[in-house]
């Protein structure tokens, strides 16, 4: 859907109650529409993404994508990749948790989700997993295998 779309559908509107009043309701509707333009993308991305997360937690093995290419908002399903639980660790990964992002943040996860040829979800578990000290490699923590300490030559 093209976001441009409604933000001219609302901008319209405003413009249509200006014509019922005098010059100074056009000014006020003139500054309303000017304002709407502004904000109305990110308050209609906002509950894009709000929909996308409830729906999200309906699905039994997915989630609904929410995705902007310059005025192209798009919605698609995407399949989460399973990662297997670890030792003594239930595997259900029934957990959910939002995360706001920014712009470029986000770019680079997808990139990095991409280099590995896994899901964007995926490729957040194993990185939160080796961030949290509990690497899959013996159940060592960051820096398990570093030198610690000084030398002299």
């Amino acid at each position: 859907m093209k976001m441009s779309l409604i933000v001219d559908g609302l901008r319209s509107d405003v413009t249509a109650v200006a014509e019922l009043g005098d010059d100074a309701v056009a000014e006020v509707a003139e500054r309303i529409a000017t304002v709407l333009g502004r904000s109305a993308p990110t308050r209609i991305l906002d509950v894009l993404s709000d929909a996308a997360t409830e729906l999200s937690a309906e699905l039994p093995e997915g989630r609904v994508h929410v995705q902007l290419a310059g005025d192209d908002v798009q919605l698609s399903y995407v399949e989460d990749a399973r990662v297997p639980a670890r030792e003594g660790e239930g595997g259900d990964a029934s957990a959910r948790i939002t995360l706001r992002l920014s712009e470029g943040l986000k770019a680079r996860v997808e990139e990095g989700a991409a280099r590995e040829g896994v899901s964007v979800n995926t490729f957040i578990i194993r990185a939160l997993d080796r961030g949290t000290g509990t690497s899959r490699a013996g159940g060592r923590g960051r820096g398990g295998n570093r030198l610690r300490g000084y030398g002299s030559t």
